[in-house]
């Protein structure tokens, strides 16, 4: 194995890789280390803008896998056009499920709690007292039930929450319990207390929380996303905010990053983190681990692990 594998952490930062590749790193910078030609194995750059990790991507004539460092590959889509028939598109399943469900119950407990306004009032030197809701005792939604939506579970179970809700593309049984498809949310959604949204952003998924969707939340109900900005119809969501009908703490937006001035920033009832899921002390690691077990596999000509799908296939 002589092939060139492009990788956006520096080889010797990583214990373990497999002999044989001739490693580049190449972290979204204006030259490339190498032919992109000769790369058989692509790691995209983590946190970097599309238009960055597809760059290369049509001069990767011998290009087998496609590695992504987030759970999501939407990112990348847009360059698949550019690849051969049958290079493998490959997510980071297993790196990001503890970060992410770390700040989605981060996000769901300042919202509910009112951690914002008690650091505004702490910057007053105010001591803000009242009731606050507690997380114990909500119906809790899920809408996503993949690996990152499995971990947000296992993180609300010891908070007494009531019956955890999970909907996926699809129905199936889990240890848990149910998984409702799609198609039964309109029905799932006027029982939710908290709706959290951890599903990828594919045709089905985009614009899926709208007017109707927000309209058949519980008054009082908090919307959480913590799956990418356009799930969500940015202008719905202002509405339903501005009459304070509904609350929102939301990771990722639409746009993104969020420009100065925008109307979400000073929205009542609604916390924003900047895209935050992700990028903790927990990556480096699980993406180390990630990428050495791929590369070993992709040397010995093993199965690969979090095939997404084969290109012209």
């Amino acid at each position: 194995m002589t092939a060139d594998v492009w990788l956006p952490i520096p080889p010797d930062e990583i214990e373990g890789l497999p002999k044989g590749p001739a490693y580049r790193h190449w972290d979204g910078e204006e030259t490339f280390p190498a032919d992109p030609a000769d790369c058989a194995f692509y790691v995209v750059p983590y946190m970097k803008p599309s238009a960055v990790g597809v760059r290369p991507l049509p001069e990767m004539r011998s290009v087998q896998v496609v590695q992504t460092l987030s759970a999501g590959i939407d990112h990348v889509e847009p360059g698949l056009k550019n690849l051969p028939g049958g290079v493998r598109l490959c997510n980071a399943r297993g790196v990001h499920e503890a970060s992410t469900a770390e700040l989605t119950l981060a996000l769901v407990l300042a919202s509910l709690r009112g951690i914002p306004d008690f650091v505004r009032a702490q910057d007053r030197g105010e001591w803000l007292g009242g009731f606050r809701p507690a997380l114990a005792d909500r119906t809790v939604l899920i809408v996503g039930y993949g690996s990152i939506g499995a971990a947000i579970e296992d993180r609300l179970v010891p908070f007494e929450v009531a019956p955890v809700v999970r909907v996926a593309r699809s129905a199936r049984t889990t240890a848990r319990g149910p998984v409702h498809p799609l198609t039964e949310l309109p029905a799932l959604l006027p029982r939710a207390d908290v709706v959290i949204l951890s599903t990828p952003l594919t045709e089905a998924t985009r614009g899926l929380v709208d007017a109707e969707f927000l309209a058949r939340m519980k008054d009082g109900a908090l919307l959480v996303n913590v799956a990418r900005g356009p799930v969500v119809d940015t202008k719905a969501l202002l509405a339903e905010l501005e009459s304070g009908r509904l609350t929102a703490a939301l990771d990722v937006t639409d746009p993104e990053p969020l420009p100065p001035g925008h109307p979400l920033w000073h929205a009542p009832g609604i916390v924003v983190s900047p895209h935050a899921g992700g990028p903790t002390s927990a990556f480096l690691p699980r993406a180390k681990r990630l990428l050495v077990d791929q590369l070993t596999r992709f040397v010995n000509r093993e199965p690969l692990r979090n095939v997404i799908l084969t290109t012209g296939a």
